[in-house]
């Protein structure tokens, strides 16, 4: 068994110590091969990136031996170029621009000793020009490989003068890319947003963005046949872990980490930090998640008062692809950027977008939970399982209980008299028992707020801010429960109320 590559980036290292590569060559040769020259692309974190990156710089460096059978082995004719590569994760852009300029003086001086050149101390678009000028004159045409491009401007989000002023300057330096063309044989430019690829590259009109091109859309992350024929012995170690039958066992895996779509299409990759991390601890668990709360996400919407029920099923023009207004972000446009939220269906120009997958909704709405209700995102979990519990075991007392004393922790500031405010806090709570939320148009009888359904019950909740006896009446009134007449589960009306008064309620009614 080779092993898994986790936190490994650097294409010859996975190679040469054996580590697992399942092999995306077909699809960079189609790139290559494709007669362009400038190439952007942008993927979340840990989704690939600089692996993809580091693929190129070595079919570049002419390091035909590593790729022994891999598709592509016998394609090229391995020409060797220079390789310029640029990382902007490890480049100080923390400090002043001055400090910036002064870190990235320093990588262009690095590259250039590599290939055995000096470079004079002169200003840092003219060293970037004389680098490359000196690249081509001795070793052929560069090639141009730059990842996470945007790292120095997402990382000062919630700064705009720090954000702004390292967006001028990176749209400065990359203005040269443009001027040395002539030198340049190949540029690909990774990173995590587009909300400032416009700006950051306005002046390089010749730069082709595959994001959403749909020949590529795999490029990145693993396809349902890439896990199943690349894994199949960590899938039967995964199985000795678990009591399912193998189709039962891939269909776990789908709900938790698959589901990642940039085009529209039916093809859907998983996410490779999730998928690596679940086979090495053989543990359903919210892996990539966790590596980065989107603390600065979670405090947008609040402050905007999204309605988090449309996240479900937000519906949007193509234009939010294009996103970039540092001035006046789009949560939506975000969370599709960094991998939150996901292309579920293109129609007409208008893209319907939804969660991924179990791991990023449930994560997602554990916080934004913990923002609401003022708590820390460890202390919800057991909150709700508690309420899942009993209302398993129809525990109702004990349900009530916990509910009221959920809402009595919410600090008095941030009680408003909304009801969109208590709406998302009502949804939370029930997405995250697992509930099945109508969120849809209303039928012929209204629209009941949710249906859970358990082992030989099935709960109808409708939750409004005045009375929770107006709620447990609208279910009544309306018949909501007709459909469940036939059904032989015990079927339990439920109303939660009293958010306007700050007395909240839970009333019940078994059918």
């Amino acid at each position: 068994m080779k092993k898994l590559p986790i936190g490994i980036q650097t294409f010859s290292k996975l190679i040469e110590n054996n580590y697992l590569y399942i092999d995306k060559t077909k699809l960079i040769y189609e790139i290559i091969a494709s007669g362009g020259s400038y190439y952007f692309l942008s993927r979340p974190r840990r989704f690939g990136k600089s692996l993809l990156i580091s693929t190129f710089k070595e079919i570049f460096s002419g390091n035909r031996d590593l790729f022994k059978g891999l598709w592509i082995y016998e394609k090229l004719t391995w020409e060797k170029h220079p390789v310029v590569h640029l990382d902007f994760s490890i480049i100080e852009h923390a400090k002043e621009i001055a400090e910036f300029e002064k870190s990235l003086s320093y990588e262009m001086d690095k590259v250039a000793r590599e290939y055995g050149l000096v470079l004079a101390e002169i200003g840092l678009k003219q060293k970037f020009a004389d680098l490359t000028a000196k690249l081509h004159e001795k070793y052929g045409k560069v090639v141009l490989l730059i990842d996470e491009y945007d790292k120095p401007i997402i990382d000062h989000i919630e700064n705009l003068r720090k954000a702004n002023a390292n967006k001028e300057f990176l749209a400065g330096f990359y203005e040269v890319i443009k001027n040395i063309d002539n030198h340049l044989q190949f540029v690909f430019i990774t990173g995590v947003s587009k909300f400032t690829k416009v700006s950051v590259f306005s002046r390089l009109n010749n730069l082709e963005d595959i994001t959403h091109n749909k020949d590529l859309a795999t490029i990145c992350g693993y396809t349902q046949t890439e896990l199943e024929e690349n894994f199949a012995d960590y899938l039967q170690l995964l199985e000795s872990e678990y009591p399912l039958e193998r189709a039962s066992l891939l269909k776990k895996i789908q709900k938790w980490y698959n589901g990642y779509n940039w085009t529209g299409g039916e093809q859907r990759v998983y996410n490779p930090f999730g998928i690596l991390n679940l086979f090495k601890s053989k543990t359903f668990h919210n892996y990539w998640f966790g590596t980065a709360t989107p603390t600065f996400l979670i405090k947008l919407i609040k402050e905007q008062k999204i309605i988090i029920e449309d996240f479900e099923n937000y519906k949007a023009g193509e234009e939010i692809f294009d996103s970039f207004d540092l001035e006046k972000l789009d949560p939506a446009a975000l969370l599709f950027q960094t991998g939150y939220l996901t292309i579920k269906r293109i129609k007409n120009r208008l893209v319907t977008f939804g969660y991924p997958n179990f791991e990023v909704k449930e994560s997602f709405l554990v916080h934004l939970l913990a923002a609401f209700v003022d708590k820390f995102a460890s202390q919800i979990k057991p909150i709700y399982l508690e309420m899942l519990e009993y209302l398993a075991a129809e525990k109702l007392t004990k349900f009530q209980t916990a509910v009221i004393a959920l809402f009595a922790g919410i600090p008095s500031q941030l009680h408003l008299n909304h009801e969109s405010y208590y709406h998302s806090l009502c949804y939370l709570i029930l997405a995250l028992l697992g509930a099945e939320i109508i969120l849809e148009e209303n039928t012929d009888k209204g629209r009941i707020d949710a249906v859970l359904e358990l082992e030989g019950l099935v709960y109808l909740i409708e939750f409004k801010l005045a009375k929770a006896q107006e709620a447990l009446q609208q279910i009544k009134d309306k018949r909501y429960f007709e459909k469940y007449l036939q059904d032989s589960r015990k079927l339990i009306l439920m109303g939660v109320g009293g958010f306007r008064e700050k007395k909240i309620e839970v009333l019940w009614e078994v059918m």
